[in-house]
């Protein structure tokens, strides 16, 4: 399990670089977890040089554990009993004239309990379009309504990997909203003023020096999970924390 928490770090970080390379200004927001583990189901099914090139871009080796590891990942993300919500689902939407193997149908079931339903891209575009919009509506409780725009699918369209992620918690010293109030943020050279929820409490902080930043920890609720916080330096750039 270790190599592979250290492979999904190494692509998260990777996969955050290439997100920002075309615009450093605009804001990023991404699951890696839900990336990395829709596409290792298809890593599971390629073989030579395209596993080889998948591989590599995961930042996994071909070792056999690797799927038996994202089983007990997602296992343990999606465990009941918590006092936040968080669950993550996996689905294939494969063409249904497609001959797609039984036992590629069945380890895509066993280790990441994503099932592979069949839908006529070919003959109805659109209603498939809308029908994997519906499913990621449902298991984001509405959230993401449409994750598939016009065009992003068409007769061609063999096979849709969909990870849908949903979380909800509260945090373990809440946030009162009488204390919100404007100030300074920082976008790049320009200040603007902003709402900012404000609490007085003990965290745990430190600091990266080689990064030139401050690092607080908020934790939710039972202290499973925390959102963990970077602030560069006023005289730092942001991209120097990033990279």
């Amino acid at each position: 399990m270790d190599d592979l928490y250290e492979a999904n770090g190494s692509f998260a970080i990777s996969l955050l670089k290439m997100l920002g390379e075309e615009d450093s200004s605009r804001n990023v927001f991404f699951s890696p977890l839900s990336i990395s583990s829709a596409l290792a189901m298809v890593f599971m099914g390629a073989k030579g040089n395209t596993a080889a090139q998948m591989s590599q871009a995961l930042c996994l080796n071909r070792g056999g554990e690797i799927h038996q590891g994202f089983r007990s990942l997602l296992k343990e993300v999606n465990k009941s009993g918590t006092q936040y919500l968080l669950r993550t689902a996996n689905r294939l939407f494969g063409e249904k004239t497609c001959d797609f193997l039984p036992a590629f149908r069945e380890s895509c079931q066993e280790f990441y309990q994503a099932e592979l339903e069949e839908l006529p891209f070919a003959e109805d575009t659109e209603a498939s379009r809308r029908h994997i919009n519906d499913w990621v509506a449902e298991k984001t409780e509405g959230k993401i309504s449409e994750i598939l725009g016009a065009g992003t699918v068409d007769p061609l369209t063999k096979l849709v990997l969909v990870n849908a992620i949903y979380f909800k918690g509260k945090w373990n010293e809440q946030f009162d909203r009488k204390h919100t109030r404007g100030m300074p943020f920082k976008v790049n050279q320009e200040k603007k003023t902003v709402q900012m929820m404000f609490k007085q409490a003990k965290f745990k902080t430190g600091y990266v020096a080689e990064a030139h930043t401050q690092v607080l920890e908020l934790p939710y609720a039972g202290q499973e999970l925390s959102l963990v916080v970077l602030l560069p330096d006023d005289d730092t750039e942001l991209a120097v924390t990033e990279w």
